[in-house]
């Protein structure tokens, strides 16, 4: 596999992170059948092509830009869909957090 194919599998995993994640409150604590079986599936596919991408880039990296990715994006749907505005804590953390991961992509360094 190369250097490409596995970032593009990390970004298959982060989107499919997103619509499993930003999908779960439609199942209703998995009572509504179609709605959780999309959840499963999409959450079962995220995890293949996150181990796909950790055969190249390293766990942190791929964990990290996967997590911050995700929360950023999941909470972005939960204002889009469910009006659901985090207050001014909630937004430094989401800030907090993405500045982190851009320093682990950039400056971070595994031996």
């Amino acid at each position: 596999m190369t250097n490409l194919s596995s970032y593009i599998f990390l970004v298959l995993g982060v989107a499919l992170g997103i619509v499993s994640n930003g999908f779960l409150k439609s199942t209703n604590s998995f009572t509504n059948i179609g709605p959780t079986i999309f959840c499963i599936i999409s959450i079962v596919a995220c995890i293949f092509c996150l181990s796909k991408a950790m055969s190249i880039i390293p766990v942190g990296f791929t964990y990290a830009t996967y997590g911050g990715l995700t929360i950023t994006a999941v909470t972005l749907f939960g204002v889009l869909k469910y009006n659901q505005v985090p207050n001014i804590y909630g937004i430094i953390g989401i800030i907090l957090i993405i500045v982190g991961v851009i320093l682990l992509n950039t400056l971070g360094k595994t031996t």
